[in-house]
């Protein structure tokens, strides 16, 4: 098997580090209907995007944190595709790898009924995230999975030990057995965000305060997501209790809107923001990617974020009472938010490029 591996990194030090499988993402929105044997649907809508651990290293980029990602990329023309895509992201790949003996995971998610359906086929990667790592670069935060092996490796616990914060996250158990002992490694961590029905499925409690009481037993700080009504957070070392609702907007695609939150909670974390702001600041950017196309593409950038708060201070001075309510709430963004980068921010497309960009 023959390996191609990025550049080492220049030996500074990365915001947030990463590891996890990648998938070109196939999306098709705008389904009349369920796809039925034997007929065919047309879609209104298709984009394609680096897809899976993609999904959170992009929006954590996107939002001013230099970002470290150790994945396998395919040796075909997908895999190089979504290697040039997250370079341009300014996401570090020096510790990921591009394997020439297989192709690019693929998923083909179908939007329709305001939810989703995907297939999905790919190999797994041919090496433990420890080997593919090695030791960890100097970083301040690691975003992990309790939900996979990963949460046994070792790498993360280095880091660790080094002075990264720990931020995890967990999945659906598709056994639906809950079993308390996946949540052993909380242990060692700084911040877990699960949603509310796998908080409250684990706790075996039955509301989402009740699960974030719970876990904060076992986690310094706990996030409990809750779609539509917002999230609402306990910090143990401080005493702080938040609870914020969610943006109220017209969602188009939901793909990857749990990383996006998890990617800003992470960046108002590092900046040592008070809680509330944190949730509010999350809750605004996971806002604003459900508005877009896909998953990874669909993250705000820095620009994306100074131009709703101008949208939002213009409504404000025009008289919208529901604007002058949420402008109070928001009254720190302009002084944490950086300067415009200048950087247009990418959205998914259908194709991978047309012939004339080549």
């Amino acid at each position: 098997m023959t390996d191609e591996t990025a550049e080492a990194p220049d030996g500074s030090v990365l915001d947030v580090f990463l590891s996890g499988p990648l998938f070109l993402d196939v999306v098709f929105s705008g389904l009349p209907t369920p796809p039925r044997p034997g007929t065919e649907v047309w879609a209104s809508g298709m984009g394609s995007l680096p897809g899976g651990i993609a999904n959170l290293a992009v929006a954590a980029s996107r939002l001013g944190l230099s970002t470290g990602l150790a994945t396998g990329f395919g040796g075909d023309v997908y895999g190089r595709w979504c290697w040039d895509i997250l370079s341009d992201e300014a996401i570090d790949l020096s510790r990921s790898t591009r394997i020439a003996s297989q192709h690019t995971s693929v998923t083909v998610s179908l939007a329709y009924d305001g939810d989703r359906s995907m297939i999905t086929h790919g190999h797994e990667l041919p090496m433990s995230y420890d080997t593919l790592i090695g030791d960890p670069p100097p970083v301040r935060a690691v975003i992990i999975d309790l939900d996979d092996e990963r949460a046994q490796e070792r790498w993360w616990r280095r880091a660790r030990a080094a002075g990264a914060r720990v931020f995890a996250d967990l999945g659906w158990d598709p056994s639906e057995k809950w079993d308390a002992s996946r949540l052993a490694a909380l242990e060692d961590c700084y911040a877990f965000l699960p949603n509310a029905a796998e908080a409250m499925a684990y706790t075996r409690t039955d509301s989402p305060h009740a699960a974030a009481r719970a876990l904060a037993d076992l986690v310094p700080l706990v996030v409990v997501t809750m779609g539509a009504d917002g999230a609402v957070a306990i910090d143990s070392e401080t005493g702080e209790e938040s609870h914020v609702p969610a943006l109220d907007v017209a969602a188009i695609d939901p793909t990857g809107a749990g990383d996006v939150f998890l990617a800003a909670f992470a960046r108002g974390s590092l900046a040592e923001w008070p809680l509330e702001q944190r949730l509010r600041f999350a809750s605004l950017c996971s806002g604003l990617a459900v508005q877009e196309f896909g998953g990874s593409l669909a993250a705000p950038g820095i620009g994306d974020l100074h131009d709703w708060w101008q949208r939002l201070d213009a409504a404000r001075a025009e008289g919208d009472p529901a604007a002058a309510a949420l402008h109070d709430h928001y009254r720190f963004l302009p002084d944490v938010l950086p300067a415009r980068t200048g950087r247009v921010t990418r959205r998914a497309e259908a194709t991978f490029a047309l012939e004339s960009d080549l």
